[in-house]
């Protein structure tokens, strides 16, 4: 029965009992009498609490959600000084989550953090359940901002705080501020969870980690274009300047590794100079970029760096990093594939 059938047979009764009778296959005996229980009136809040839940419950049971979700509201309006009205509310909320109704559902759980006092139910608070589920609800990054600054300042014991904070810190980045984000980053890196596992973010440490290195860094080695950097780099070679090298190698994340090594590895830090490999050895690099190049990254293949790997390709790639414009969309030299691309 949908809500607007629902407040069409309510309208053409004196009480409740057409539409929230009519639907029920089971416990239609007891649904009656409590019922006629609820419209006497109970003289305490607690038994009034306890004939409402029932009533809901052989609702949800036969999943007559628009019933229920009639039935609630209407009660939450008749009383607005109701102190279960939280919790109604919730159940409200959840029966629209069942239809697929996110939006109505999103208005509800707002409605409770806004105007009702929250509630402990079964060792839970209802405000905490109804901030988890907008988070899960939307995807804005300003009320995804607003819940979770809300969850960790009045729920932080009971939540896990390294993945609000990090989440907190992605929704300030996606808004493009970046002091705030930055600083929520280091919140977050304070709790040292190195495998956190965060949907879409396949390392979320090292994330963190690199946007706070790379905030706190020079930042000197960039050049304007990737031509200014190849041409930089071929004359270093060329000249067999290797502190010109090392110069321009990136300070943060650069890494040295075989195509099929993961970058996030601890073999892929590069803890070495340039020296070590140009002394004695005969260094040249191809004529153009390789093919495999585009607008963000690109590769040079060069060779006779080592008896062992002599090719090596260096790997170039444009920087995004919006929250300093002075670098962002220049570029970098970040790193070295060890051996012929697979």
């Amino acid at each position: 029965m949908t809500v607007a059938a629902a407040l069409a047979a309510i309208s053409c009764s004196t009480g409740h009992e057409n539409y929230l009778l009519d639907g029920l296959r089971e416990n239609r005996a007891e649904q009656r009498e409590l019922l006629t229980l609820l419209d006497r009136g109970p003289s305490d809040t607690e038994t009034r609490f306890a004939l409402i839940n029932r009533i809901s419950s052989n609702l949800l049971n036969e999943k007559l959600n628009g019933e229920l979700i009639l039935f609630l509201t209407s009660t939450v309006d008749s009383t607005p000084d109701d102190p279960y009205a939280a919790y109604w509310l919730l159940l409200v909320a959840q029966a629209y989550l069942d239809q697929g109704a996110n939006d109505m559902a999103g208005y509800y759980f707002a409605r409770i953090l806004d105007n009702c006092p929250d509630l402990d139910v079964r060792g839970t608070s209802i405000h905490l359940a109804c901030l988890r589920n907008l988070i899960r609800i939307t995807d804005s990054a300003e009320l995804l901002v607003r819940y979770y600054s809300e969850m960790i300042t009045r729920f932080g014991p009971e939540i896990d705080q390294g993945y609000a904070y990090f989440m907190l810190a992605r929704a300030y980045e996606r808004l493009g501020e970046w002091d705030v984000a930055i600083q929520t980053y280091k919140q977050f890196l304070d709790y040292g969870q190195y495998g956190i596992q965060i949907p879409g973010v396949p390392d979320a440490y090292e994330y963190a980690k690199k946007i706070i290195d790379y905030d706190s860094s020079s930042k000197d080695w960039t050049f304007e274009t990737l031509d200014e950097l190849v041409s930089a780099m071929e004359k270093a070679i060329n000249g067999y300047d290797y502190r010109a090298l090392d110069r321009y190698r990136a300070k943060v994340n650069f890494f040295a590794m075989s195509w099929k090594q993961d970058s996030s590895g601890t073999n892929a830090e590069a803890d070495f100079t340039m020296h070590d490999f140009m002394l004695g050895n005969r260094i040249r690099y191809g004529d153009t970029l390789d093919s495999s190049s585009n607008p963000n990254e690109a590769y040079l293949r060069t060779w006779g760096w080592s008896q062992y790997i002599s090719v090596w390709y260096l790997y170039f790639r444009k920087v995004n990093f919006p929250a300093d414009p002075n670098i962002h969309g220049r570029w970098e030299w970040a790193g070295i594939y060890y051996g012929e691309k697979l």
